[in-house]
């Protein structure tokens, strides 16, 4: 069994500006308004920048975006143009890998670095195009990027920095078989970057086949939610879930977050919402890319106060001031309930988690309350 010992790191917020990034990037901070980093950017960019390899475990919501990003557009900024991609982000789901290219395109916008997102659900001619022209930086989905191997449109062989964010949700949605025959396409000379908000021993052992001598950070528990998060739960049948759940939407401010288990249970709770006067809209894998970005934009904007979700949207979704997760359905490990309920509580934000129990989900509630520090009332009075 492999074990990990974290390297010796500093993580003290510092100045963005005393990390000697290229002029070019700070200027993209400055409109972006970002001063000074997060504990989980004070230790990876200079690590990153180092050309280290490292294995980076945090919280989510703690800004692991932000460090694996800048160190890739100081380097692409630095050193010579080439053709074909240089750099590959990998992560498991079409949102996140959105998300992940629209922080590029803010931070890069002062520079001549150039990316594409790669996911399914989209036509595949305008992602072949962009390919074959060599955008700087690929971030993409393995699947994905796997069809377009196979039909010989990705050029990968000057990848010179590799990132896998979320690793551990990667595995598991079974998406290793993909990441590996990915890897195997790359130079064996190359920087490689893998984050996680867990770090089971799978990601540690399997991390060997891909990793050279790498750094190991660690930034909070490796199976902790993050502590700004207050979680409650409230016992009801399981026939009466919706009808609470209706009422306390009604007398709650937006946004909220509501995870559901399966798809169609997604689709009939969003409608039973809507139906009672709440601005409802419902996330998952059958809605059409288009209808789930749809969905995505317009809780971020406010045309949505609840997004009523399945687990495809635990990692990656990106909104600022959810102020409530609720697991209408008790989620079955507690690693997807961290990584649910860390949809709240980002950015040193406060949050609320409330987890509604039926007496068939007891026994599965009872492990993650044994985990995490539930509030000692329920959340009846609400």
């Amino acid at each position: 069994m492999t074990t990990l010992v974290p390297a010796d790191v500093d993580l003290t917020p510092i100045p963005f500006a005393s990390l000697g990034l290229d002029d070019r990037i700070m200027r993209g901070l400055e409109d972006l308004k970002y001063k000074e980093t997060r504990p989980i950017q004070s230790a990876v960019i200079s690590l990153g920048l180092g050309g280290h390899d490292l294995i980076a475990c945090a919280e989510t919501g703690t800004g692991k975006t932000l460090a694996f990003l800048l160190p890739i557009l100081h380097r692409l900024v630095t050193e010579p143009p080439a053709p074909h991609s240089r750099a590959l982000i990998l992560a498991p789901t079409r949102e996140l890998v959105v998300q992940i290219e629209d922080d590029l395109h803010g931070l890069s916008y002062h520079t001549n670095v150039t990316s594409f997102a790669i996911y399914g659900g989209v036509a595949m001619d305008p992602q072949e195009r962009a390919l074959k022209a060599g955008a700087d930086v690929l971030v993409a989905t393995p699947g994905r990027l796997q069809d377009h191997m196979r039909q010989g449109n990705a050029q990968l062989d000057n990848v010179s920095v590799l990132v896998l964010d979320e690793a551990d949700r990667m595995m598991d949605m079974g998406f290793w078989p993909d990441v590996r025959r990915i890897i195997q396409a790359l130079p064996a000379k190359r920087q490689t970057l893998l984050f996680s908000a867990t770090m089971p021993q799978e990601i540690v052992d399997l991390s060997k086949e891909i990793i050279h001598d790498p750094k190991y950070v660690q930034v909070g528990g490796t199976s902790a939610a993050a502590r700004t998060i207050t979680h409650e739960y409230h016992a009801l049948p399981a026939a009466e879930k919706a009808g609470w759940l209706a009422g306390f939407l009604r007398r709650t401010p937006g946004p909220v977050l509501v995870f559901v288990r399966t798809k169609r249970g997604a689709e009939r709770l969003a409608l039973r919402l809507s139906g009672s006067g709440i601005r409802a809209t419902a996330l998952h894998a059958d809605r059409s890319q288009e209808r789930r970005q749809a969905s995505v934009e317009g809780f971020r904007s406010g045309k949505y106060s609840v997004l009523v979700a399945t687990d495809i949207a635990a990692r990656g979704l990106d909104i600022d001031d959810i102020r409530y997760v609720v697991n209408y359905d008790v989620p079955d490990a507690l690693d997807s309930y961290v990584h649910r309920v860390g949809r709240t509580g980002r950015s040193q934000k406060e949050g609320t988690a409330l987890t509604l129990v039926s007496p068939e989900e007891r026994r599965s509630f009872a492990a993650i309350e044994q985990a995490i520090e539930f509030s000692s009332r329920q959340s009846e009075t609400r």
